[in-house]
């Protein structure tokens, strides 16, 4: 296939641009490094240094290992995106390009309304180009979970059968997202689905679960090929920051009771469900929704766990609950369905001890490059409310 990567600089992208072109299909990654100038604000930096996507690419394709190319660009630019549609023609348009942080998008005002004008745009701009240029791509684009909160009812893979007052439908699941970030990612989903129905379009909205991980095949031990591992608050997911933390000797910050409960999977699995979803796309017209995780643990659990694998490595590493900044349920019923992509071959990497101790045994290596700093960051829902005004 022609893979077009868009965000193809960031966690996912990178390691996904690698993993397409490993396997013998054409693709072109894409990215504006956005990203990095929103980190740059917070103050925030990988655990490894991250060369430019052009460095990395320039290295990949000098070993013949697969070719990537690269086109540097912003999506919330109109003319760019159509442009870079109509030239590549895409089988598949996998869409990481957007900002991806909950907390940053509710730092201030700035930062909420940035987010979701850079994530909109960016999305509309490419739902445009492909009716124009390529109605016939794939849309292979990453939803999250948070986008339907926790219901006290089981969650459903995108839609739910309906009966009332005497009549049934099948209608999209109800969404109740926890940030601005969220948000954006529902009006996402409203956007692609009417795009679909209206003009014939084509995508799989892979609602995902947090990713956690620190390599992938492809980049076995080299620090060139490593993917941007964030730990801080702002833009690093739960289980990556703990593991950090574990191995700084920090304790293991749990929000409130930590009870939490949320979908969760390996990086590995990612790349798999992307390819999966990719190598199997929806008929014209359809769009279809995979809820993307592979197990589901509360904020606490993950917590005992790090700290169990810890203790098998002499690393004695203390649970902190500290007051939720988050505007969120700590105690609540969460049972999401996710069929979908095991019946297209999902093999997932379940979480293991051992898979833990392997994590905490290779960032031990970089301890030194650890800035215990960036775990806390005091960005909170209600800034005015917490400060008594």
């Amino acid at each position: 296939m022609r893979v077009l990567v868009l965000g193809a600089d960031g966690y996912l992208g990178w390691p996904t641009s690698m993993y397409f072109a490993a396997r013998g299909h054409e693709v072109v990654a894409t990215d504006s490094y956005a990203k990095r100038k929103w980190e740059a604000e917070t103050g925030a930096m990988p655990l490894l240094a991250v060369p430019t996507l052009e460095e990395r690419v320039g290295i990949w394709n000098a070993e013949g290992r697969g070719t990537i190319d690269v086109v540097i660009g912003d999506l919330t630019d109109a003319d760019f995106v159509h442009d870079l549609i109509s030239t590549t023609q895409p089988d598949a348009i996998v869409h990481y390009g957007e900002q991806c942080s909950a907390p940053y998008s509710m730092m201030s005002q700035e930062a909420g309304v940035s987010s979701q004008v850079n994530n909109l745009v960016g999305n509309l701009n490419v739902l445009y180009a492909m009716r124009d240029h390529a109605p016939g791509s794939h849309l292979v684009k990453l939803g999250t979970m948070g986008e339907y909160g926790t219901p006290n009812i089981d969650i459903e893979e995108g839609y739910i059968e309906i009966a009332h007052k005497g009549r049934r439908d099948v209608l999209p699941f109800p969404k109740r997202p926890g940030s601005v970030y969220h948000l954006s990612k529902v009006h996402d989903s409203h956007n692609i689905e009417f795009a679909c129905r209206i003009w014939r379009l084509r995508a799989t909205d892979l609602h995902q679960g947090v990713v956690y991980g620190l390599r992938t095949p492809e980049m076995g031990d080299r620090e060139e090929f490593a993917t941007s591992f964030r730990y801080d608050e702002v833009f690093g997911t739960v289980l990556n920051r703990f593991l950090v933390q574990a191995v700084a000797g920090h304790p293991l910050t749990v929000y409130g009771a930590g009870g939490q409960t949320r979908g969760y999977l390996n990086i590995l699995d990612t790349l798999a469900c992307v390819e999966l979803s990719a190598l199997n796309p929806p008929e014209a017209g359809d769009y279809r929704v995979f809820n993307q995780f592979t197990e589901q643990f509360s904020v606490i659990e993950l917590a005992h766990r790090v700290q169990s694998a810890a203790k098998r490595l002499g690393i004695e590493v203390e649970i902190s609950h500290i007051d939720n900044p988050r505007v969120e349920s700590e105690s609540h019923y969460y049972n999401a369905t996710h069929t979908k992509l095991v019946e297209l071959g999902l093999e997932p990497h379940l979480l293991s001890e051992d898979f833990i101790v392997e994590c905490l045994q290779a960032l031990s290596g970089l301890r030194s490059r650890i800035s215990e700093g960036l775990f806390l960051r005091g960005v909170t829902w209600q800034p005015a409310v917490r400060a008594g005004l």
